[in-house]
């Protein structure tokens, strides 16, 4: 039995994701947005990138990692190293950081992995810092605390770091969405649910949990590659504790396991934070005081555990615009009105 492709479908998400990629330059380039929101878009879909890596774990995986910007700063570092050490392409170093990136995730993994609940975070926790104090001391590699600049053509240009941001995106979004439908996705949501019917079901669960952490990690390599483009001067700082929480935080606001609201929420958090810049520090307080709210009336989340469908939204718009616009000559039973001394219309009928 053979399915048909879906071409509609398609045709609605492709369209979906080009406008997404296009959109904000058109705004930018008709003056509706200045560059510095364009900036923080931009930046946005940084923190989107690196959220999405923190859901992957938290909300797929189901295991608490408090040390993903300790990955960010490994892609971030890997990439300089790669371009401006080696002499790459950039294209090529930023793919090649992923890969590191990656691989630091299967290495750290071995050992956290073991553990579970409290002890996973506080080890991942460990990790991160560690990883922190290491750059720290790799001066030739990481210029020390004061970290390295990276001035490439992205940071010369806002619409190029834009454009590229977001593509990263939502090719990002794709390939985790189809990597949750696909069978080793569903077998590490099964070890999520219950690892104990998960394992007599002959699921390894290690194995794919091994799967989900190292996945995760690449979407981060991408995530600081991206950030050492986008911000031009990487410090190890960037793999302090506090960024994964904020991370974190973009997550729980989203709804854990829903991409697309932790996508939203990074955006609308990266924004707020910026539009209260003259609230000079007690704009930090932000993020508590959501989350706080958010516990309380919405543990869920924004979405909770869906996602935004834009195929189902297509359809809710059609019908919405048919339902106003179009206009209908049916009576209420369906069959189209006659007029008086038309053939079959009833004699002296009430119009």
């Amino acid at each position: 039995m053979t399915t048909k492709f879906p071409f509609r479908s398609s045709i609605i998400l492709s369209v979906a994701g080009l406008s997404a990629i296009f959109l904000p330059i058109v705004l930018l380039r008709a003056g509706i947005i200045d560059a510095f929101t364009a900036r923080i878009i931009t930046m946005g879909g940084v923190n989107a990138i690196m959220a999405m890596s923190v859901n992957m774990i938290v909300g797929v995986t189901g295991l608490l990692s408090l040390g993903q910007a300790g990955f960010l700063a490994i892609g971030a570092f890997s990439c300089i190293f790669f371009h401006a050490d080696l002499g790459l392409p950039l294209p090529l170093a930023a793919v090649l950081a992923v890969l590191v990136t990656a691989f630091a995730g299967f290495i750290i993994g071995f050992p956290v992995l073991k553990l579970s609940g409290d002890y996973l975070a506080v080890v991942t926790l460990g990790f991160g810092e560690i990883i922190r104090v290491v750059f720290i001391n790799m001066r030739e590699l990481t210029g020390g605390p004061n970290g390295r600049q990276f001035i490439t053509p992205v940071i010369l240009n806002g619409e190029l770091a834009l454009v590229l941001v977001t593509s990263v995106l939502v090719v990002t979004l794709i390939i985790t969405q189809n990597f949750i439908r696909s069978s080793y996705g569903r077998a590490i949501m099964a070890c999520r649910e219950n690892e104990i019917a998960a394992n007599s079901c002959g699921i390894n669960i290690f194995r794919y949990k091994m799967t989900g952490f190292v996945f995760a990690a690449g979407i981060a390599g991408a995530g600081g590659a991206l950030f050492a483009m986008v911000v031009g001067l990487v410090q190890p700082n960037v793999a302090q504790f506090i960024r994964s929480v904020d991370f974190l935080v973009f997550v729980v606001l989203g709804g854990m396991g829903s991409f697309t609201g932790t996508i939203l929420a990074a955006y609308i958090l990266t924004y707020l934070l910026e539009f209260l810049r003259f609230l000079q520090d007690f704009r930090f307080l932000v993020y508590p005081v959501i989350l706080i709210l958010v516990m309380i009336f919405r543990p869920q989340g924004l979405l909770g555990t869906k996602e935004f469908s834009f195929v189902k939204t297509w359809d809710a718009l059609v019908r919405l615009f048919v339902k106003l616009f179009v206009k209908n000559d049916k009576n209420p039973q369906g069959t189209f009105r006659q007029g008086p001394g038309e053939p079959g219309a009833p004699s002296g009928a009430a119009l």
